[in-house]
């Protein structure tokens, strides 16, 4: 088997609430649509329900799924996943964490996870490009993305570069080393989901403190972010599609 047949890996850290997940696809779906795979050329490994990926050597990428949990709960499987990345990142394969994965990488790779002390993100928000790198050439200096989340990457790993931050968050997308990245923001969200994420939530996010119909009626398209995901398969995973 040549290496741009091997399948690319989706380790799958968790899922949306149920009515979410039926009309939208889990995060594993999400993430492999958005990376223009199709079924048989990833692998989905549910690493949150104690699944195990196979060595590094049996894949040829790693996209990092989002995730209801926390990384600073410290979940046994969550452990497990962050030893198998530094495994897979000293093999030299190439790998993109999203939200979850993101942070969970950072971890992985030594550098620090905690709450956002500026709260809570939700909503279509701008990202600034602060870094030169063939993933995010061509791109303007500021796009829009999706974002969710609560924990951010508060001291990024020794190293890594930052490619690009936003008004909330100085580490919203991080290279590691050739061929390893992450976002905190969620380049596999389509305004939709969002759209009914926010919506489905309303009564909850207000008693957070949310205007939910206000963040839903500012959703924008992201396709710049939404790129993200097969530029980084074109450069670093031979692909075959």
């Amino acid at each position: 088997m040549t290496a741009s047949s091997l399948p690319v890996l989706i380790l799958h850290t968790g899922d949306p609430q149920d009515t979410l997940r039926d009309h939208h696809g889990g995060y594993a779906d999400q993430l492999r649509a958005a990376a223009g795979l199709q079924a048989g050329q990833a692998s989905v490994v549910a690493v949150y329900r104690d699944e195990t990926p196979l060595p590094p050597s049996a894949y040829r990428a790693v996209l990092i799924t989002g995730s209801p949990a926390m990384v600073t709960d410290h979940e046994p499987w969550s452990e497990a996943a962050a030893a198998w990345l530094r495994e897979a990142v000293a093999a030299g394969l190439p790998v993109f964490g999203v939200c979850y994965g993101h942070q969970l990488l950072a971890y992985a790779l030594g550098g620090e996870v905690d709450y956002n002390p500026a709260g809570r993100s939700l909503g279509t928000r701008a990202v600034e490009r602060t870094g030169d790198d063939p993933l995010t050439a061509g791109l303007p200096m500021q796009f829009p993305a999706q974002m969710m989340h609560s924990q951010i990457v508060t001291r990024p790993p020794a190293g890594s570069v930052i490619l690009a931050r936003a008004s909330h968050d100085p580490y919203q997308l991080l290279r590691y080393a050739p061929g390893v990245y992450s976002s905190q923001f969620h380049p596999e969200f389509g305004a939709d989901f969002m759209r009914e994420y926010l919506m489905h939530n309303a009564q909850h996010l207000s008693e957070k403190g949310y205007d939910a119909p206000a963040l839903a009626d500012a959703l924008e398209p992201t396709p710049q972010a939404t790129g993200l995901l097969k530029r980084f398969l074109d450069l670093h995973a031979m692909r075959t599609a």
